[in-house]
Parts: structure tokens; sequence; C-alpha cells
């Protein structure tokens, strides 16, 4: 998959999976050449095959990127209706599943505009009460860069992607 060509499509896909399951899955290395993996429910792609997240409550991925900056990103959509609707079909009209190849950057104070998108993204639970608790003091982020992009191959299903 070509991450520069295929980015407004993958941006796309990263704003579906997030709808379908409210979060992402972050692979990264440990001291002990270990995986593990880290959801984060606060990533957000930008124009340029870069992102960011915000880092409330990751300890093991900040203290991971100082030994080891490389990471992957798993995004799967996980709506019902298009796993059915493709079962049914017996292929997948968009990926079900990508990921992202890339390093985790330096940790910053988030811009207004950012501050802006985390906003208007959880804006739906505003009123109810674990809101201010997960997302009230949001206010450091962390910067991601992308360097290959890959689809989840399913075989039959998967084939004409």
């Amino acid at each position: 998959m070509d991450i520069i060509n295929n980015w407004k499509e993958i941006r796309l896909h990263f704003n579906k999976s997030f709808r379908s399951n409210f979060y992402v899955s972050i692979a990264s290395i440990s001291s002990e050449n270990t995986p593990t993996i880290t959801p984060i429910g606060s990533l957000f792609l930008n124009n340029d095959q870069t992102g960011f997240y915000f880092e409330k409550y990751p300890v093991k991925l900040p203290m991971y990127s100082k030994i080891n900056r490389k990471i992957c990103v798993l995004a799967v959509n996980s709506n019902r209706w298009f796993w059915l609707k493709s079962l049914f079909k017996g292929k997948f009209n968009s990926n079900p599943g990508i990921k992202l190849y890339g390093k985790l950057g330096e940790k910053r104070n988030a811009t207004e505009i950012e501050i802006k998108r985390l906003n208007r993204r959880m804006k739906m639970t505003k009123g109810m009460s674990g809101h201010k608790y997960l997302w009230g003091s949001m206010t450091m982020v962390r910067e991601l860069s992308f360097t290959k992009g890959e689809k989840i191959n399913l075989g039959e299903m998967t084939i004409n992607l």
C-alpha cells in the first residue's frame, strides 16, 4: 500500500475504525525486545503521513520510546454491518484493517487545534460522567510519523482491494 498516494483512504479507514471501536492498537518493543500493545483512543492522523495522540494514560509506550521508537498502529473497522454485509457478499468493499509502521516522536504540549480536534471527536460523550475524567485535562501529545502502510489480508475476501 503506497502510504503517500493512499493517505486519504488510510485516514478515512482510521476514522471509520475509531467510530466502530473507539481505539487503535499501537505495538511497541520493550527493553527485553518483547512486543507489547497499547490501546489508544485519541490518535489523529494529519494530512502528511504524520499524526499524534494525547498522552495522558499510557505508561509503557512512552517508556519504551526511550529505547526503541519504532511502532506499528493497527486500526480495524469493527462495524457489525460492515462485516455482515461483507460476509454475505463474500468480499469486502473496503479494507477491514490497515497497519501503519512508523516512529514515535517527541512529547509536547497540545496545540489549540489539536485540543479542538479531540473535543470534536469526544463531543457525543460530553454529558456523561466519565467524559471529564477521561478527556477533561488532555494537554500533552506524542507526535507520530509513518513510513509504510499495509492492508490486512483476509484471502479471497480482500483479494480485490
